[in-house]
């Protein structure tokens, strides 16, 4: 496989290549539609009025004058009406004129060869070193007839400005392929050290900071990287201490049914502590059922996409229905509750938000004592409703209150009646509210009383 670097020195050659090709095909047409017959003329001039001075003064040596003319720059093929030839001047590059021509010539007639060549893709007209490129014309000298053929000899032409400018052009292709292969160069190593980090997240080591400061994308997709691979870090260690957690929650249970399942097995066992076996059995039981059902909603919430089923409900029955289920454990611990509840309607899935008054007024009756007090109420506003459940309860303290809604994270058994709680609880009161672009707030303190304010939106 390539590299990014090689794709890039090919690319930069290929495009350098291809645009002087390009170049070249426009600037050859241009000469050949505009500037041939204007060259053609020019040249045509020089050589009349060179064949008008021979006619006039009658220069004494004809081959001298002709030797002083290719001095100047041109290159002169003279034929006379015998039909001998002279060359004045470096060589053509190809001897190709046609005898045709020649006859013309002497007849008396001009030849335009340089208007009349032929276009040719990947030679410009004007660098074409043939004899048939020239232009023609008669001249008579001492009663002979003559013809002389005439085109620029274009390596006199080329001066020290041209091969300065040419020098210049080439020199500023070689220092501009080497720029380029530098910025490449420095374009790619930040490439390079991406990809590197890249497998190492493939291979879960989400260590280690990038070495990449700049303020173009690259740049931007440097930190982009980096805060993933931050959140990937995080999540790692969540999913761990998750694997770790939902472990020991599991194993806990389970020791303890297996346990008082082997002193059941025991036939000389009182009855009393029989059915006391047979209780903490199923209590453990009852507790493994519910963090399985906990465990599967969490899974539901972490969805990529959201779970939620929304519709329009009547928020205030929804919170009667749920007391009405609890009723049973309030009049169990001869407990008062207090209730204010607008009639409110909002829309959200009722399955969910049912969990999250479920979870909440649970704590509030777990963590109350015998006797105690609850207040619920339920708060109608334009745009967002408030519902808030308060326990007169043992209260927690304040440096628990930042995690409470951490997976898994219990305060203190010390708070706990009958039955251990997973520690699902308000991490799903606090998934579901997030999700229903809502808020949840803890006004707490110990041996006073703990107060749940859920605030959402109505619509």
């Amino acid at each position: 496989m390539r590299s990014l670097y090689g794709k890039f020195l090919s690319f930069t050659t290929g495009i350098m290549l291809t645009s002087t090709i390009i170049a070249f095909l426009i600037v050859n047409t241009y000469y050949h539609q505009q500037l041939k017959g204007q060259n053609d003329a020019k040249n045509m001039d020089i050589a009349l009025a060179i064949a008008d001075y021979i006619e006039k003064e009658k220069p004494s040596d004809l081959a001298s004058y002709f030797r002083t003319q290719a001095a100047t720059g041109y290159k002169l093929f003279i034929v006379n009406e015998n039909r001998k030839a002279s060359m004045y001047g470096t060589p053509f590059r190809v001897e190709n004129l046609r005898t045709a021509s020649v006859e013309q010539v002497l007849d008396g007639q001009l030849y335009h060869g340089m208007r009349d060549l032929e276009t040719e893709t990947f030679m410009t007209g004007f660098f074409s070193d043939q004899l048939a490129n020239t232009v023609g014309v008669p001249f008579t000298y001492n009663g002979e007839a003559y013809a002389l053929f005439m085109r620029p000899n274009i390596k006199m032409l080329f001066t020290e400005v041209h091969f300065l400018l040419g020098g210049m052009v080439v020199v500023m292709a070689i220092v501009s392929l080497l720029s380029m292969l530098i910025v490449a160069k420095k374009l790619i190593e930040p490439i390079t050290k991406l990809t590197a980090a890249a497998k190492k997240v493939g291979d879960e080591k989400f260590t280690g900071t990038l070495d990449i400061h700049r303020r173009d994308e690259i740049g931007q997709l440097a930190q982009s990287f980096q805060r993933m691979t931050e959140k990937l870090s995080e999540n790692d260690r969540m999913r761990k201490e998750f694997i770790s957690d939902v472990s020991h929650d599991f194993q806990s249970p389970l020791l303890n049914i297996k346990g008082y399942a082997n002193l059941l097995m025991d036939s000389e066992l009182p009855e009393q502590e029989r059915q006391s076996y047979a209780k903490v059995i199923h209590s453990e039981t009852e507790r493994l059922s519910s963090l399985t059902k906990q465990l599967l909603l969490l899974t539901s919430l972490d969805q990529l996409e959201s779970p939620l089923k929304p519709s329009k409900f009547r928020l205030d029955e929804q919170l009667k229905e749920v007391i009405r289920k609890q009723r049973w454990l309030l009049e169990e611990k001869q407990m008062s509750l207090v209730m204010e509840l607008d009639e409110s309607e909002i829309i959200g899935d009722p399955a969910f938000l049912e969990k999250v008054w479920e979870n909440l007024l649970s704590n509030a009756l777990k963590y109350t004592d015998a006797g105690g007090e609850i207040d619920i109420r339920l708060t109608d506003g334009t745009d967002k409703v408030k519902v808030t459940i308060q326990d007169n309860g043992a209260g927690i303290a304040a440096q628990h209150l930042s995690r409470l809604f951490d997976r898994f994270y219990r305060v203190d058994h010390s708070r706990t009646q009958e039955v251990e709680g997973t520690g699902l609880g308000l991490s799903i009161v606090h998934q579901v509210v997030k999700l229903h672009e809502g808020r949840v707030e803890i006004d707490s303190e110990e041996e006073v009383g703990t107060a749940f304010t859920v605030t959402l939106p109505k619509l």
